[in-house]
């Protein structure tokens, strides 16, 4: 039996678990960071919670035997990227990171790329006296002292109570999202600019498009750098590299 970690949170992680439960001879075991209270839980066993950096990480590769393991965590988790690229050389096993492609501009676009989301908070005024901030909840407290804005704030689970929030509204919800609906959520709320990480993938691009299509300048959070290793882009494509490991 040969065991596969896979740091996962993701809908490419959780597809890929479930197609891995289904290999003969394989123990899957995803990590979920444990930031929501009700997660969707993939197939195989799951674990909830940090490892305590590098030495933690390695300390539990080592206790579990694994074999194999694989980063699919959210392309904003750089941490714990850079961690598991650590700990995997340290423990001599292989390694890869699934990374779903950025979104990427288009002529018809108007993007505003910024390096970080203080940048973006500092920027917004310029731009726009209502915005949508599609960040999560984890960062809200950046916008907090946008005083003089309006904000619609869309995240999976309420932030905590302590949490310090910019004004405007909160909306609980989880994708993926139609393009007419969320077109008819910018006009509802006369959003004049979106706030948005380069987190790839379809679940959330509707609102890129509503943005294109309504002329609204999008204010673009670039992606931290992930460190060097073996990449694929796809579940199809990480599949076909672990199985070299795993049959």
């Amino acid at each position: 039996m040969k065991r596969v970690l896979i740091l996962g949170g993701t809908q490419e992680a959780a597809l890929l678990a479930a197609q891995c439960t289904q290999l003969p001879g394989v123990d899957v075991i995803s990590s979920l960071a444990g930031r929501l209270q009700r997660p969707t839980l993939p197939a195989g066993t799951v674990r909830q919670g940090g490892f305590g950096g590098v030495a933690g990480l390695v300390e539990y590769i080592r206790e579990q035997h694994i074999a194999v393991l694989l980063d699919a965590t959210h392309p904003f988790a750089a941490d714990i990227s850079w961690h598991a690229a650590e700990a995997a050389q340290v423990c001599r096993i292989p390694h890869l990171m699934l990374v779903r492609p950025p979104w990427e501009p288009t002529a018809a676009d108007h993007w505003l790329a910024v390096a970080s989301l203080v940048e973006a908070a500092t920027l917004l005024p310029a731009i726009a006296q209502r915005a949508f901030l599609s960040i999560g909840r984890q960062e809200l407290p950046v916008f907090a002292q946008c005083t003089h804005l309006w904000f619609l704030m869309r995240m999976i689970e309420p932030p905590a109570s302590e949490t310090p929030l910019p004004p405007g509204l909160v909306l609980l919800q989880r994708g993926p999202f139609a393009v007419a609906d969320e077109r008819v959520l910018f006009q509802t709320h006369t959003i004049g600019a979106l706030v948005s990480k380069n987190s790839g993938g379809q679940a959330t691009a509707a609102k890129l498009l509503a943005a294109r299509e309504l002329g609204i300048p999008v204010v673009m959070v670039q992606r931290p750098a992930l460190p060097a290793g073996v990449q694929v882009a796809d579940v199809a494509q990480a599949r076909l590299w672990m199985q070299q490991y795993l049959i």
